[in-house]
């Protein structure tokens, strides 16, 4: 019987140990009532009437570039460049027939 007594005890121990380390987890028991709860009906949006005005004009400034373009542009250019003088040279080594064709 004292063992008995002695398990239980330590049962019960254990639950409280496990009990205080959960203390975070919230058991509860719920139990359904239906309440009939008035919730009025959505808002109804109306589109606004179409309005036709004048036609927007167009803005242009005056000597206004785009940095990035022109620079894009710049190299681009100079891509060509480099490479028509490099053909150039390509073709004069093959009329001279030998390297060096400065």
């Amino acid at each position: 019987m004292n063992k008995k007594i002695i398990g239980a005890a330590f049962g019960l121990t254990i639950l409280a140990v496990s009990s205080v380390a959960s203390a975070h987890v919230n058991v509860a028991v719920g139990i359904g009532v239906p309440v009939a709860v008035y919730t009025p009906p959505p808002p109804v949006y109306v589109a606004q009437p179409v309005a036709y005005g004048p036609a927007p004009v167009a803005v242009a400034y005056g000597g206004y570039d785009d940095w990035r373009a022109r620079e894009w542009r710049k190299r681009r250019e100079w891509r060509e460049h480099e490479w028509r003088r490099e053909q150039w040279r390509e073709h004069e080594w093959h009329e001279r027939g030998r390297w060096g064709g400065y």
